[in-house]
């Protein structure tokens, strides 16, 4: 069974920074795409960015410019770096792996909070 680890949220100023971190329990050359989703109270849960195994990085229109995805296979970790916060990106931060044909799994997810 996959797991997925997520950490890296608290809370951060408006106009801060934050890095969160996603350790999966096996390779990530496995996974495609990783991804990061968020759900803020009271709303869906949506897409932040997702990473293909190949390919071009996607990202939600919101976090263009501010947010950045990224693979470090030698420690089966994704990253997303997150800059310029807002108090709108407030919310839970899930991981998302996918293995093509097969399974999807999320980690526990971190809350992230912009505030001052």
């Amino acid at each position: 069974q996959v797991q997925l680890v997520e950490s890296g949220g608290g809370l951060v100023q408006p106009g801060g920074s934050l890095r969160l971190s996603c350790a999966a329990s096996e390779s990530i050359f496995r996974f495609d795409p990783m991804g990061w989703y968020r759900q803020a109270p009271g709303k869906e849960r949506e897409l932040v960015a997702i990473s293909p195994r190949y390919g071009s990085r996607i990202y939600a229109d919101s976090v263009k410019g501010r947010f950045t995805i990224s693979r470090d296979p030698a420690k089966n970790t994704v990253y997303l770096q997150m800059n310029s916060l807002k108090p709108e990106d407030t919310a839970v931060y899930y991981c998302n792996a996918r293995i093509p044909g097969a399974d999807d799994y999320w980690g526990q997810g971190t809350q992230v909070t912009v505030s001052s």
